[in-house]
Formats: structure tokens, sequence, C-alpha cells
């Protein structure tokens, strides 16, 4: 495994909100953090991985492709794979796991321990492939827990960008990059300005974007050790912030859809856990 990674940090802590709100935070949809709400993570971590030759990054790019089905602008597939076939599908490469833990680690934001990145990698890596993608987030069932991670396979001529947070970064294979998905983001291409265009991917060889993912799930104690720490719903309330598990985004700006009819989405009251409302 390559212990001479590039690891680098863009800052993401600084929101673009719209009136009447004055921050961002998302709430749960698990009993356990019911009336809970945590601030999105400050930053986009992204690694230059060296331990996919080009051979390596086509054959798993070529199994990926074979998994999903994908045709038209924002169609996003997933599909599951195992160990053994990321292996065969990449057979030069000694320890695919134990080389995204090692990349994941730098991160930091599950701590230390080395045993805690290779258990998050080897526990679930899938497949995600898309044609562009329009601006979303992903905050459903633990979603909310974890931080995601993508390590690109196949990209060509587009950039990752969070709109809120002034994100946009140039995607090449081998790149793998570690974000909070619950704060929109999409991909684009670099020539239309941070939006999501529909006609930009209509045709040629780099339409389509085949990616590894997993996910980081963090416990309560790591999600503080990084600056977002889970608190009460009033004391997001009082920060003026707005619910991102409630929030709609336009596809192509990632503009969020009726912000003042979201004024009460940080209230005990407006609890995504049926039953426990007070």
């Amino acid at each position: 495994m390559s212990t001479n990674l590039a690891h680098r940090t863009i800052a993401a802590g600084v929101h673009q909100v719209p009136q009447p709100f004055s921050a961002f935070a998302v709430r749960s949809d698990e009993a356990q953090h019911a009336s809970d709400a945590r601030s999105p993570y400050g930053l986009v971590h992204v690694v230059q991985t060296d331990f996919l030759d080009p051979g390596s990054l086509a054959g798993l790019a070529a199994e990926g492709r074979s998994r999903v089905q994908i045709e038209a602008f924002s169609d996003i597939d997933y599909a599951t794979t195992t160990l053994a076939a990321l292996a065969a599908a990449a057979p030069r490469v000694v320890d695919l796991v134990g080389s995204i833990a090692g990349a994941l680690q730098l991160t930091g934001v599950l701590g230390p321990e080395p045993a805690d990145y290779r258990r998050s990698v080897a526990t679930r890596i899938d497949y995600l492939a898309c044609c562009g993608a329009g601006f979303h987030n992903d905050v459903s069932r633990h979603w909310s827990r974890c931080l995601f991670w993508v390590l690109a396979l196949a990209v060509a001529d587009v950039e990752f960008v969070m709109p809120h947070a002034g994100v946009r970064l140039v995607l090449a294979p081998g790149d793998l990059v570690v974000f909070d998905q619950t704060m929109a983001h999409g991909l684009c291409r670099p020539a239309d300005g941070g939006q999501a265009v529909a006609g930009s991917f209509d045709a040629g060889q780099a339409c389509h974007q085949i990616f590894l993912t997993g996910e980081l799930v963090l416990t309560d104690a790591q999600w503080a050790a990084i600056g977002s720490p889970w608190l009460p719903v009033e004391a997001q309330e009082r920060r003026g912030a707005l619910d991102l598990m409630v929030a709609e985004f336009d596809d192509r700006s990632g503009a969020i859809k009726r912000p003042r009819a979201l004024r009460d989405s940080m209230k005990r009251s407006t609890c995504h856990v049926d039953g426990l409302t007070g």
C-alpha cells in the first residue's frame, strides 16, 4: 500500500443560506436522534490515490458499467458487489480494501485507528454510476450519521459541486472524495459555471461517470470530534438553522425551493420519527 498519497482539504463550512434562515443543520428519521440535529461537516477531503494503475481503473470501470443501467442526464444507479468480484476485476491490486482504508485514514474522520477504516470499507463497497447529476442530498435512514466516500474510476471533464458551500472540484480517475452528503451536491461540466446542465451530458464518451462508493458511519463522539456534534433541536433553532432533511433543491442550480415554507422545520413538534413529537 502506498504511503505517499496526496491528501488535501477544501473548506466547506461557510454556507450560502436562504432567508429567513442563517445556518444549515440536519435532523434524523432515526429514534436515537429524533429530537437532535447536527451541523454539516465543514470539510471536503480529496485524496489522490495511486494504488489503481490504468488497467485496474479500466477493469473496475468496465465491471461497474456491466452492473448498472443509466440512460439520461442525472440518472444515478448503484450496484452491490463483493470483495471477490472486485479482486477479479483488478487482479494487480493486492489489497484493495486496505488501500482504500489507508486513503480514508488520512482524513481522520473516524479517529486514528486503522482498523476502524478497514472495517468500514470491508462492510460494503458499491459501484455508483451516473450521467452527470442534478443537485440533491442524501438524508434518509442512517445517512444523517454518515459521511460518503467516492473513488473515481472513469470520469472526464466533470466536477463535483456543493453549491451552498462554494465547492467546485474537478475530478480525475483515482480521486477519492469524502464529503457530507446531507449538503446539496451534483456533478457538472466545468464550463457550466457550477450549474448542472442537462444538455452538456447529451452525448459523447464522457457522458457517464463510474465510481466505487461507501459510507463512513460516525458515532456521536466522532461527530463531536470533527466539529459537528448532535445538539437538541432547540439549540439549532436558536441558530436559525434550516433542516436539510426537508429541503428540496433545484436540479440545475441547487437553490432551495420555497424556503419560507420550512420555517418550523427545527421544532421538536416536527420530529421525523412517528410517535415522537414531544
